[in-house]
């Protein structure tokens, strides 16, 4: 009796287990979408050619190489061309904030005739609060990665490295990117912190001509307002669908502080200084507002030492994809052409 009862069960673990192998073997990658084999959490590193190849003794001027210590990164997701999106937590030294990074190298990064040469760094900022992810590090879904890794293959476009990390201390407040009184200082992080981070594990520029900017919506604020703020450090931004004056409550009225962290205020700091040169690209779609104040901005401050242009997205609207798109139409082209690229090693192929 026992053994009659054994027998339908056992023959229903066979066929559950054969039912499985089959559905495995006829559908391997619905099963990595749906996760029974994703390696998404699991430790990754990047840039393995430096480590086997490259030494600081024989980087090219201008390099600087990785510095330590080295982030934990783990995988959050693989683009079809093998490239990865990793994500690390960094506490900043200098603002004591503690907040997630995303990072995407491109496939140029492992190439063994770049191995002793720096690369452009596009610090990616999103709009909203931009915590406790960004959704440019997210996943490719908005189309960033691609389309550096296109502009990249065509020619049109530097092979950036993508630094992507959170851009306000809470889903409560908005900071302005900025070291608001008495708040977190987001403003210390996101221009000391998170570029330290960068350089510690990569192999990026000593000069200002390999660090940018860009961000929609609060984030393009965010990106055009450290490029003005620390024209020393940054030479250019790509600034979608941007606000133009800070606007955080925070400010309790502080205007020496806001005024501070005003783009139209440190603009024309710079060009009553002189001096040094910076690029800001606005994108505006033709299905939002905002493009007054952009041109106002351009017609009021583009002149001397602050170069601005406008990308126009017809039928764009207020969101990464419009503005991903427009910087396949233009503005990734605009950005390469007044940053440093990587230098192949002569005779390396």
């Amino acid at each position: 009796m026992t053994t009659g009862r054994r027998r339908p069960h056992r023959l229903r673990l066979l066929l559950i287990s054969g039912g499985l192998a089959l559905t495995l073997a006829g559908g391997g990658a619905a099963a990595y979408k749906f996760g029974l084999f994703s390696d998404i959490g699991d430790p990754v590193s990047f840039g393995k050619v430096q480590e086997k190849t490259a030494t600081a003794s024989e980087a090219l001027p201008e390099v600087l190489m990785p510095t330590g210590p080295a982030a934990s990164f783990v995988r959050t997701s693989r683009l079809p061309d093998g490239t990865q999106i990793g994500k690390a937590t960094l506490t900043g030294k200098k603002s004591g904030f503690t907040g997630d990074v995303w990072v995407w190298v491109p496939k140029e990064y492992d190439d063994p005739k770049y191995a002793q040469s720096g690369f452009p760094v596009l610090i990616s900022l999103p709009g909203g609060r931009g915590y406790p992810t960004n959704y440019w590090g997210t996943g490719p879904g908005l189309g960033l990665q691609q389309a550096v890794s296109d502009g990249a293959k065509s020619g049109k476009s530097l092979p950036f490295i993508l630094i992507m990390p959170v851009t306000n201390a809470d889903t409560k407040h908005h900071f302005d990117g900025s070291d608001i009184p008495g708040q977190p200082k987001m403003g210390t992080w996101m221009a000391d912190d998170v570029p330290d981070f960068a350089k510690a594990n990569f192999r990026t520029f000593t000069s200002r001509d390999g660090w940018a900017f860009m961000g929609s919506s609060a984030g393009g604020f965010n990106g055009f307002k450290q490029l003005l703020k620390y024209p020393d450090r940054f030479k250019a931004a790509i600034a979608s669908g941007t606000d133009i004056v800070p606007d955080s409550p925070l400010w309790n009225g502080n205007t020496q502080a806001m005024d501070e962290n005003n783009p139209e205020k440190l603009a024309a700091k710079l060009i009553d200084a002189g001096g040094p040169e910076v690029y800001v690209n606005f994108q505006i779609g033709t299905k939002e507002t905002g493009r007054e104040q952009a041109e106002k901005f351009m017609n009021e401050y583009g002149k001397g030492p602050v170069h601005t242009s406008l990308q126009v997205i017809q039928d764009g609207e207020h969101n990464g994809k419009s503005y991903v798109r427009g910087m396949r139409e233009g503005s990734l082209e605009w950005i390469s052409k007044v940053m440093k690229g990587p230098t192949p090693a002569p005779g390396v192929r």
